[in-house]
């Protein structure tokens, strides 16, 4: 039986912990989240349950904490390139090209937040607001980015990069991973491009 899944827990940081988040993230990327079951988690990851509930409420929290652990792991690659990269228009290709190479990846299977989305579709669910938070910051950072460059409408310049980028996740799973991520590259640089 598990804890309710609002009821707030201090994130506890230990071997164990960073144990089940990893062994979650393998399985629920690779099996699909709803498909995999907690026990299955606790089992491959060696931990007991008593130690799994003093980490996390139950399945939607170890979701949640998955979700983040992914988010917060971007975001440093992010930071990192916008540390290294001064021009917004490289900044913003290196973000086309890094996607582009994630999308062409061995064992890609598609956005972990558009897959935990739709199997989470409530938007109220923990797991729904940490994939729509993980996606507000995205977007803030390519219209921080768009308004460097002096785009005319860094709003939706941002749209149309998050769409680009949610577009090239789907079908490069779908179809063509190849060809995904080139009409990713080729749709943000008309992008960056324009006046």
């Amino acid at each position: 039986m598990s804890k309710p899944a609002d009821a707030t827990v201090p994130i506890r940081r230990s071997e164990a912990r960073e144990r089940l988040l990893g062994t979650a993230g393998r399985l629920f990327y690779g099996e699909g989240i709803r498909g995999v079951g907690v026990d299955r988690v606790m089992a491959e990851a060696d931990v007991a349950r008593g130690t799994f509930y003093r980490h996390f409420n139950g399945k939607d929290d170890l979701v949640r904490a998955y979700l983040q652990a992914t988010d917060q792991q971007i975001r440093e690659r992010v930071s990192a390139a916008e540390k290294e990269i001064s021009s917004p228009a490289d900044f913003l290709m290196a973000v086309a090209h890094g996607i582009d190479e994630e999308v062409c990846g061995r064992g890609f299977r598609g956005c972990p937040f558009i897959n935990a989305a739709a199997e989470y579709p409530d938007p109220d669910s923990v797991v729904h607001q940490a994939v729509l938070e993980h996606r507000r910051w995205f977007r803030e950072v390519l219209r921080d980015a768009f308004q460097r460059l002096g785009a005319a409408d860094p709003d939706q310049s941002a749209d149309l990069m998050v769409a680009l980028r949610d577009g090239a996740m789907v079908a490069g799973y779908l179809g063509d991973a190849r060809a995904a991520g080139a009409t990713l590259v080729r749709g943000a640089t008309a992008l960056v491009s324009a006046p």
